[in-house]
């Protein structure tokens, strides 16, 4: 076996280890030696001359035996190492391809160099060459993580949400832990091509240890969009419960969530407390929500007050006309009467018609 058992290239970002086939044809010392050489040269930041010299003996090998093809390949590794090194991936990518179109080189190590070269190629902003050989290298090979990553990454990038979701989903079946950048990336990935549940699948998975406040509120966007209200407001509950979702915004959504999942008494006291502790403006709109959510919680006493309190403040003439129509259905003609004579008097015409069919009711 040759003693050259090893090439190491120091690439753009990553370590190139090609090994010397066993089957490989035999090298001369000459070309041993040389290549070790400029290996060692390489090494030691050499760059531009190692890379005319193995260029040069690449040149002068085309055409030759079995063996000058082999050291041909090799020497064109050593060019791309340089490059690499020179910061340039595209002519570094353009070697290693060279490199494996050489006659007689084994299909293992052409396997090996196609997905360097599918590397350099994405990094030197050849996203559809890159991506393509990656993507084929990556049908026949396991590989590492950070390539499906990658190719996810890319397909984002160029717009293809359906092949970057396929990818998301082989990345994470062999990544158990994604790291936040690629949750994040996964869960764009999957929204834009319109798996939401997978998307939501894969926030809910070890929230309760989260505190990115984005998460939450991503996870409980979803569920609602997925029609689970209620789930939405679980998670939005306990990320409110456990400090992550804090502030107006993230309280006003709180509320909302509660009236839209069936759940109004609960929006009603977080909307009532919030007022009384000045953590929400005390304003009309507001205490018109606490009147309706406490007419949606069928509290009849607290909804009364709350749009009693409501009309004489605003002096609107709905506002009036809802107190009226709610003191009548519940029973507190007395109430209903004064608040549809009010409402009347703004102007309200339905308010009139309101108090007509109670008079006509009205025991005799």
């Amino acid at each position: 076996m040759s003693r050259l058992h090893l090439l190491f290239l120091v690439t753009a970002g990553w370590l190139l280890v090609a090994p010397v086939a066993l089957a490989a044809p035999a090298l001369s010392g000459a070309f041993i030696a040389d290549l070790e050489r400029l290996q060692q040269r390489l090494a030691a930041g050499e760059v531009e001359a190692v890379s005319e010299r193995a260029l040069a003996q690449a040149g002068r090998l085309a055409g030759g035996n079995a063996a000058d093809r082999w050291a041909r390949a090799l020497y064109l590794q050593l060019a791309a190492g340089a490059a690499a090194r020179a910061g340039d991936p595209a002519s570094a990518a353009d070697h290693l391809l060279a490199a494996r179109e050489t006659g007689g080189v084994e299909a293992v190590q052409r396997d090996r160099w196609q997905r360097d070269e599918a590397r350099l190629r994405l990094a030197a902003g050849d996203s559809e060459e890159g991506a393509r050989l990656l993507a084929d290298w990556l049908e026949r090979h396991e590989g590492e993580p950070r390539d499906r990553w990658r190719l996810a990454r890319v397909m984002a990038e160029r717009g293809q949400w359906d092949s970057a979701a396929d990818w998301v989903e082989r990345a994470l079946a062999v990544s158990p832990e994604p790291s936040e950048d690629q949750r994040r990336l996964a869960t764009a990935v999957l929204r834009r091509a319109g798996r939401d549940d997978a998307a939501l699948m894969l926030l809910a998975d070890g929230l309760g240890e989260s505190r990115d406040a984005e998460r939450w509120r991503q996870a409980a966007a979803l569920a609602h969009r997925l029609g689970d209200t209620g789930q939405a407001v679980a998670i939005w509950e306990a990320g409110w419960r456990r400090g992550v979702l804090e502030g107006q915004d993230d309280l006003r959504r709180l509320i909302e969530l509660h009236l839209a999942g069936g759940t109004p008494a609960r929006a009603a006291e977080y909307l009532a407390e919030a007022l009384e502790e000045e953590k929400l403006e005390d304003s009309e709109a507001h205490r018109r929500l606490l009147a309706q959510a406490w007419e949606a919680a069928r509290d009849r006493d607290r909804a009364l007050a709350a749009w009693e309190a409501l009309a004489e403040r605003s002096e609107a003439g709905k506002d009036w006309l809802r107190l009226g129509q709610l003191a009548h259905a519940w029973g507190r003609q007395g109430l209903a009467e004064r608040a549809l004579t009010r409402a009347h008097e703004l102007g309200e015409d339905d308010a009139g018609r309101w108090l007509e069919a109670m008079a006509s009711t009205a025991p005799s």
